[in-house]
């Protein structure tokens, strides 16, 4: 589990540093523009870290699956080839995903100075100025986003069904609490996700609103990775005890008396 979770706090580092800089400069200056190959490198790395973090999530929840419904057996499947395996076959999924989609993107036509109406180079509204019929751009990554978004979404709740299945099977309320626990920082993390995600790409052309895109793209580019770590630290046990023992030993603070011996 920390192993995945290593993976997903380096990548939405990454992913937040690709957007929110550039987003922060243009807060502050009058000059909002980008060069074509920035924006071109912008959409490149953002689309590959989307397309990591759709994977990743299906595997963590594999990876809970396994937890809770072959307890024992989790050693023996889950062993330390596998993971690193399944981690380096989430980037390599996102980085060719990410290449595919640039290939027809940036080969289109795009007329004077174009204006995005985003706060970031996005696949959609970069399509949307192009001087040139872009309808095979679309399709190629309509094909690809409902790849990368549809299986890992069948894996996450194929995994979370057996889950409950499996949670629903234990007698003991204690036992139920604990497998829950187990797995729910992960469920809340896919559900932000998802569903942010979802509601921007998901829907037909016809129907975007690119204010309420633009308020929606804030969630999961800023504040689902800002709730992440928290998400998970809150649900651990140790982190947990550890803030708790900083705190009253910070409030405590140091002793001033001494004990004098006659």
């Amino acid at each position: 589990m920390y192993f995945f979770l290593s993976n997903l706090s380096f990548l939405e580092m990454w992913y937040v540093t690709v957007i929110s800089p550039k987003m922060l400069v243009d807060f502050l200056s009058h000059d909002k523009t980008i060069s074509f190959n920035g924006c071109m490198t912008q959409l490149y790395f953002f689309v590959t870290f989307v397309c990591t973090e759709y994977i990743l999530l299906a595997v963590m929840a594999f990876d809970r699956h396994v937890a809770i419904c072959n307890p024992l057996r989790y050693p023996v499947i889950m062993t330390s080839q596998l993971c690193g395996t399944l981690a380096v076959g989430c980037w390599l999924c996102g980085l060719v995903t990410a290449m595919i989609k640039m290939v027809f993107i940036a080969r289109l036509h795009y007329c004077g100075t174009p204006h995005i109406n985003h706060y970031f180079c996005d696949i959609s509204p970069l399509l949307n100025v192009s001087c040139e019929d872009s309808s095979q751009a679309e399709l190629v990554d309509f094909f690809l986003a409902l790849m990368v978004i549809a299986v890992p979404l069948c894996v996450v709740v194929a995994s979370y069904a057996t889950i409950l299945s499996a949670i629903l099977r234990i007698h003991s309320t204690q036992g139920r609490q604990k497998a829950f626990s187990t797995c729910a920082s992960h469920l809340t993390v896919v559900i932000l996700f998802y569903s942010t995600t979802l509601f921007t790409y998901a829907r037909p052309k016809l129907m975007y609103a690119y204010n309420s895109n633009k308020a929606v793209s804030v969630l999961y580019t800023v504040i689902v990775p800002l709730l992440n770590p928290i998400i998970y630290c809150l649900r651990n046990r140790e982190v947990k005890a550890a803030l708790k023992k900083t705190i009253l030993c910070k409030g405590s603070g140091p002793r001033e008396d001494v004990a004098l011996r006659n």
